[in-house]
C-alpha cells in the first residue's frame, strides 16, 4: 500500500503500510494529465475523511494484528482490516479507485500533497 509522506508534525504513517495488506485489485497509477488544480474542493474533502479514517483504524487494530499468534490468524485479521478499511472509503463518497488514484497523486504531486496536508491540519484543529 502506498503511503503519503505526511512531512512535518505529521510524520509518515508507516503502521499503516505494516498493518494493511495490498488492495486486491492493482491500484490505477495516477493520470500524468491529472493535476492537483483539477480535484474538486468535494474530492479533497472526501478522500481526507476517507484517509483520516484508515489511519485510525489501522492505529486502532495494529496492536490485534501484531499479536497475532499464527499465519492464519495475522491474514484473517490483515482481511478484516482491509475490508473495513474500504468501507470507510466507500463510506466517504469515494471508490476505491478514486481513494488509490487520489493517494497515488498525494505521493507523486507536491502540490496536491500539500493541499490534502492542508485539509489534514485544519480537520485536526
Amino acid at each position: 500500500m502506498m503511503l503519503i509522506g505526511l512531512g512535518g508534525g505529521l510524520g509518515a504513517i508507516a503502521a499503516e503500510a505494516e498493518a494493511m495488506p495490498p488492495p486486491a485489485e492493482t491500484a490505477p497509477a495516477p493520470s500524468a494529465e491529472v493535476s492537483a488544480t483539477d480535484i474538486p474542493a468535494e474530492k479533497v474533502n472526501q478522500f481526507v475523511s476517507a484517509y483520516l479514517a484508515v489511519v485510525a483504524l489501522i492505529d486502532r487494530r495494529s496492536d490485534e494484528l501484531q499479536r497475532a499468534e499464527t499465519e492464519a490468524e495475522s491474514l484473517r485479521l490483515q482481511q478484516s482490516i482491509q475490508a473495513e478499511a474500504f468501507s470507510l472509503i466507500e463510506t466517504s463518497g469515494l471508490t476505491r479507485q478514486d481513494y488509490w488514484q487520489l493517494l497515488g497523486l498525494a505521493n507523486s504531486d507536491a502540490e496536491f500533497r500539500d493541499r490534502i496536508l492542508a485539509q489534514i491540519e485544519e480537520a485536526g484543529s
